[in-house]
């Protein structure tokens, strides 16, 4: 019996079906956490988001930033973007379910002192925090209005965490943390221009996890290709887990029991 955490499938079907047969996965007694981004940019977003669902509670998955893209297109009003790969979801038979099913999913994961966020912690928020918050935006997602509230979600402000703020500003800036966030300054305030290696980072912010925390809680997240999976110079437990499969890098998983790697490499090859 073993708890595997997988970096961002984006669409590698193929990928995640290898890796899977690589690490014997049996869902009658192995359980996969999945740090989000399940779609979009790979050939296989629709076989990704069917096969985890077939997986049922053997597979537990947090929202990405393009999984709520995904939702926002569909049914936020929003528009895709040139090198989406999301029309064979939104014209699927069984777009509906898998829209209901996706949009059911929460912004974290938290046992046994493990952590898991698409793209991490602020050092300010407690694991209990993080859990409690996402649960708002989980309420606002499955709410009467969650077509309005999709509609109002995409933006850059507010940047900078207030226990104070409410709204759509409040829930906004809840997904931009768990979902978008990369570098921050000393008070928290996240920068969304730089997305590349840590040499990117705009002066006088550095990578979220590099700033100290006063648990000692595992943090596991994905979203940020370009460090291959490297946390380095980090103040805190962290394992990142995006190694950049559908940049033609690899698909990682992680077993958290025993903390061994194992990768696939990609078979799509990006420029």
């Amino acid at each position: 019996m073993s708890t595997y955490a997988i970096g961002d499938l984006h669409g590698c079907h193929a990928e995640f079906v290898t890796l899977l047969e690589q690490l014997n996965f049996n869902p009658a007694r192995d359980t996969l956490w999945l740090v989000g981004d399940l779609i979009n940019r790979g050939p296989g977003s629709l076989a990704c988001l069917r096969e985890v669902r077939a997986l049922g509670s053997a597979a537990r998955s947090v929202l990405g930033n393009h999984d709520f893209h995904l939702l926002v297109v569909a049914r936020g009003g929003g528009k895709l973007k040139k090198n989406d790969t999301l029309n064979d979801i939104l014209s699927a038979p069984d777009r509906d379910a898998l829209l209901d099913w996706l949009q059911s999913l929460p912004l974290s994961i938290f046992e046994h002192n493990t952590l898991m966020t698409h793209a991490g912690l602020l050092p300010q928020w407690s694991a209990s925090q993080a859990e409690t918050l996402g649960r708002e935006v989980q309420a606002a997602l499955t709410s009467e209005t969650s077509g309005q509230f999709l509609t109002q979600l995409f933006g850059n402000q507010p940047d900078t965490w207030r226990d104070d703020l409410d709204g759509m500003d409040r829930l906004r800036l809840i997904v931009n943390v768990l979902t978008r966030m990369r570098f921050i300054d000393s008070q928290g305030r996240l920068d969304f221009a730089s997305k590349e290696g840590l040499d990117s980072a705009p002066e006088g912010f550095l990578p979220w996890f590099q700033y100290p925390r006063t648990d000692d809680i595992q943090l596991l997240f994905g979203h940020w290709a370009a460090l291959e999976g490297k946390t380095p110079q980090a103040r805190v437990p962290v394992e990142g887990l995006d190694t950049g499969c559908v940049w033609g890098g690899r698909l990682t998983a992680l077993n958290l029991d025993s903390g061994k790697r194992v990768s696939v490499a990609s078979c799509q090859r990006r420029a």
